[in-house]
């Protein structure tokens, strides 16, 4: 069975710490062990035209659609959800299974 994607795109607020939401979602993930993974970073190489004002991108790997799922409902994520659907000026979510084309080396 494929692992499972939740990749967020997302331009946060000018006033947001930014910080505190990332803090935030590292504690959310550390707390639900559906989460298989969590990555993320903020974009400092793509021009501005091809990045249409988007900042950061976050990715949460699931061993399953059934633990995507499990996560979705988990009453912790519900409720970080509000604090972070606040931060957010404008976001893009994909959620998919993952096609393993080179797999990570050890």
């Amino acid at each position: 069975m494929a692992e499972f994607v939740h990749l967020v795109v997302v331009k946060f607020k000018e006033e947001v710490v930014v910080e505190d939401i990332i803090k935030g979602l590292e504690n959310l993930v550390s707390q639900v062990d559906t989460v298989k993974s969590f990555v993320w970073g903020k974009d400092i190489e793509s021009m501005e035209m091809l990045r249409q004002g988007f900042t950061h991108a976050l990715m949460m790997t699931f061993g399953s659609k059934d633990d995507f799922d499990a996560f979705q409902t988990h009453p912790n994520h519900l409720e970080y959800t509000a604090t972070f659907s606040a931060a957010i000026e404008k976001i893009v979510l994909l959620d998919f299974p993952a096609v393993v084309v080179k797999p990570p080396t050890a």
